[in-house]
């Protein structure tokens, strides 16, 4: 499922039009990205949880020439399913 397909589904359950419901869609997510870049956790009840966790500088090898490189620290966002979600995936 992409952003597209997501707001053709909001629009055929709610009586949007594609265009309204595609803005709906970018919304939400550019509000997830915000929140996410302040370093702030994002709890979406009965879906899951989107948290900041910070990736430590490490060393790696250049797949090109096995050379060994600094990898620079960094954010990454993960995400943790709700148990409803889980459930769900497991059957």
């Amino acid at each position: 499922m992409n952003n597209s397909i997501l707001a053709e589904t909001l629009a055929a359950e709610h009586g949007l039009t594609k265009t309204d419901a595609r803005k709906y869609v970018d919304s939400v997510f550019a509000a997830i990205t915000s929140a996410a870049a302040d370093g702030n956790e994002i709890s979406l009840n009965g879906f899951g949880k989107f948290k900041i966790k910070d990736q430590p500088a490490r060393e790696g090898r250049n797949p090109a020439n096995g050379e060994t490189i600094q990898i620079a620290a960094s954010k990454k966002l993960t995400f943790n399913p709700a148990k409803a979600v889980k459930d769900q995936l497991n059957g």
